[in-house]
């Protein structure tokens, strides 16, 4: 059964986003370790501003709507990086790609001073893997307006992996968000700029994975758009037994389902590929050519 997404817009500090219809977040990691891309922005030891702005002009010719800007690898077992490290490898890209193009601009951060210092740097959006639940993380997001996106994780990344265990995964996942949209809301975030992600591969297994997209259409009645980060997870490498350079047509596929299943943002690293996907997904659900 296709589920018609939710539809309401997005201001992303001026841009505003709208989600009448499914919107491709580009994934930028400036990390040396992400899983699947990291250290191809780097010479060296050094994150390189040429390759940076051409993946990122890349991105945006391929249909992006969002670029989402990372500092620090959130992968099973990665390691912690200290919040002066992660400012230091984020804030000169968002200074820059803030100056340069015309788009929405994410940080992928926990941490409250980045999301502060991003903020005044241009970004229009912040996506939080720990839900906003480090202190000062709701405060700091209050304190910008911008919309913020919620996900869900058991554990921390260096340990979420190591027997992932739930009673019912999509009512704990449902049932964590509700409590972390509560949070947010009685400390002064609109509810309107709320996002959610049900956090594939953090803290779950293959079965929890493949739960969570067959059901992922009782998120929706949590009321706040849905995010999904699907995009060469390890979910397609279990199931194909495909290594990470061979996930593109996983992807799609994964991509497709949970735009019938309700996702309205799909973050990912292919994103022309993506884009065509679930812009099919949408003309089949409306029966007419955008």
């Amino acid at each position: 059964m296709i589920i018609k997404p939710l539809g309401p817009a997005l201001n992303c500090a001026g841009r505003v986003l709208d989600l009448s219809r499914p919107r491709v977040m580009g994934i930028l990691n400036v990390t040396p370790d992400s899983f699947s891309d990291g250290g191809v922005l780097y010479s060296g030891a050094n994150l390189a501003l040429d390759k940076v702005l051409h993946r990122v002009e890349q991105m945006v010719s391929e249909g992006a709507d969002i670029i989402d800007i990372g500092g620090e690898s959130t992968r099973p077992g990665a390691a912690a990086v200290s919040s002066q490290e992660e400012q230091d490898r984020v804030l000169p890209v968002i200074e820059r790609l803030a100056r340069d193009f015309d788009v929405v601009l994410s940080v992928d951060t926990s941490n409250p001073q980045l999301m502060l210092a991003a903020a005044a740097s241009g970004v229009g959006f912040i996506n939080d893997v720990r839900a906003l639940a480090r202190p000062g993380a709701i405060e700091a997001v209050a304190a910008t307006g911008l919309p913020a996106c919620l996900m869900h994780m058991q554990g921390e990344p260096s340990s979420m992996q190591q027997a992932p265990a739930y009673a019912d995964v999509v009512a704990d996942v449902m049932a964590f968000l509700t409590q972390r949209i509560e949070a947010c809301t009685k400390l002064g975030v609109a509810r309107r700029n709320l996002v959610i992600d049900p956090g594939f591969g953090f803290g779950k297994s293959a079965q929890h994975n493949l739960q969570l997209l067959n059901r992922l259409d009782q998120l929706q009645s949590l009321h706040c758009p849905i995010l999904v980060g699907l995009s060469r997870k390890s979910l397609i490498g279990q199931v194909l037994k495909r290594p990470v350079s061979e996930r593109l047509a996983g992807s799609l596929a994964l991509a497709a389902i949970a735009a019938m299943r309700g996702a309205v943002i799909f973050r990912v690293h292919d994103v022309r590929e993506t884009a065509d996907a679930v812009r099919l997904c949408t003309s089949v659900f409306k029966e007419q050519v955008e």
